[in-house]
């Protein structure tokens, strides 16, 4: 691994809830709904963690079915525990090389995998092969070089103290991560009335610890990062956020996180 990406480990489920599953579950509800996807179609889900959108899909979509897809064992074991629909299925596989027929399915989605995976376009590409013609081809991804406050307020205090981690910064990793990046991508995939849209939702954190804890779990690059530091360099880093955020009287931490979405049509070939 490199340096950068020695900090992207996605394995275990509960840290993982911890930090953005539990907000990834709210920015999925806002982003089916703009699908608008008929009922009783079927779905595949891509790179789908613990099942975050899988859920979503299975509670607000009325769907057929819905597939999904991840490479960690971890995450899929994860999934199977939380949704239990049984029209809801999960298998280990890679984004890259998806392990579905052509054409296989009516809405293929992703939810904060695609600037994680080494080559982006080829996994829309694979997501377009196994989209029916006239079906929908769907993505999103943090803000993480704007609004998504959690991990922008964390990564600032993490380069004033060491401007080494400026190189580990998801908003300066990931420029493909905004608006016109994103549209490239389909369009060149082959799509067609592609369009994308912010997503904003709100995160409220109940004190401090709450805010905090999640870093410590070592899922994703901020916590990877944190819990790489010593004792006395995170404690360091744990101050300098606390006295960078916003606590109301009752303690809580009012933050926003915005995600980038794009969708898109498949032709008929």
């Amino acid at each position: 691994m490199t340096g950068q990406d020695q900090f992207d480990a996605w394995a275990a489920g509960d840290p993982y809830e911890a930090y953005v599953g539990r907000w990834s579950r709210a920015v999925a509800r806002e982003f089916l709904c703009s699908l608008r996807v008929p009922n009783g179609r079927e779905w595949l889900d891509v790179g789908c963690g613990t099942g975050a959108l899988a859920q979503t899909i299975v509670e607000c979509a009325a769907p057929a079915a819905v597939v999904g897809v991840d490479r960690s064992e971890g995450f899929i074991t994860s999934a199977r525990g939380r949704v239990s629909d049984p029209r809801a299925r999960f298998h280990v596989g890679e984004a890259q090389a998806l392990p579905v027929a052509t054409a296989a399915f009516d809405a293929v989605v992703s939810g904060l995998v695609l600037n994680f995976v080494p080559e982006p376009a080829r996994m829309i590409a694979e997501m377009t092969r196994a989209t029916r013609a006239g079906g929908t081809v769907a993505v999103y991804v943090w803000d993480y070089a704007g609004a998504m406050e959690m991990m922008r307020r964390f990564w600032d205090a993490a380069k004033a103290l060491d401007p080494a981690a400026t190189a580990l910064d998801e908003g300066v990793r990931f420029p493909m991560c905004a608006p016109v990046p994103l549209a490239t991508l389909l369009e060149d995939a082959g799509l067609v009335e592609v369009f994308t849209f912010a997503i904003d939702i709100p995160t409220v954190f109940r004190d401090f610890d709450d805010y905090w804890s999640p870093f410590l779990g070592g899922q994703g690059p901020a916590p990877g990062y944190a819990v790489s530091l010593s004792e006395e360099r995170r404690d360091e880093l744990r101050e300098r956020i606390r006295e960078h955020l916003p606590v109301a009287e009752d303690g809580s931490i009012w933050l926003t996180a915005r995600a980038w979405a794009a969708r898109g049509t498949k032709v008929a070939a």
